[in-house]
């Protein structure tokens, strides 16, 4: 998934570049195979969630994930698109499986910033990590039939998000 920030490193770009490494795709179901960690994903999500940032302010972000995935379960072309009442975000990302192994790029589309992304993924729940010569986080989100749910952690301005996504 490619995100795309700000050269600076406020609270709200953080945010944005956090909940598009989300989106990045580390959304699966469970009772798919290591060797095809995105089959089963491809579609649209939606749902909303909050952020928190490092002043201790929470605020309300909703969000819609549009993914293709490959026809051997394992690559992921995602689109996240987020928002709140104070600012939108658009992330895309590419990734790649590889025996339980993930892999790949994002970009925030809307203010030109782009990183990469590693992980695992395992029985329906993916553990990556996202950086940018700016900004890192641990993301961790767990499939359930056609729920979603997404836990990012970081430090800095930004400090967290839980999202819940749905498919359509």
């Amino acid at each position: 998934m490619l995100l795309m920030m700000p050269t600076s490193t406020s609270p709200r770009s953080l945010v944005r570049t956090a909940v598009l490494c989300a989106a990045l795709g580390l959304t699966s179901a469970s009772a798919y195979a290591q060797s095809a960690p995105f089959a089963g994903m491809a579609g649209v999500w939606s749902g909303n969630g909050t952020i928190s940032l490092e002043d201790g302010s929470k605020e309300r972000i909703r969000c819609k994930a549009t993914y293709a995935v490959s026809g051997d379960g394992a690559g992921l072309n995602q689109s996240l698109l987020c928002a709140s009442d104070s600012y939108k975000f658009e992330l895309k990302s590419d990734v790649k499986a590889r025996g339980g192994e993930l892999s790949g790029s994002w970009a925030e589309t809307t203010r030109g910033v782009t990183g990469s992304l590693e992980g695992r993924a395992t029985a329906g729940k993916f553990n990556v990590d996202v950086s940018s010569p700016a900004f890192s986080a641990k993301l961790i989100l767990t499939t359930t039939g056609n729920k979603q749910q997404v836990s990012i952690t970081s430090e800095g301005q930004f400090r967290g998000a839980s999202i819940s996504l749905s498919r359509s």
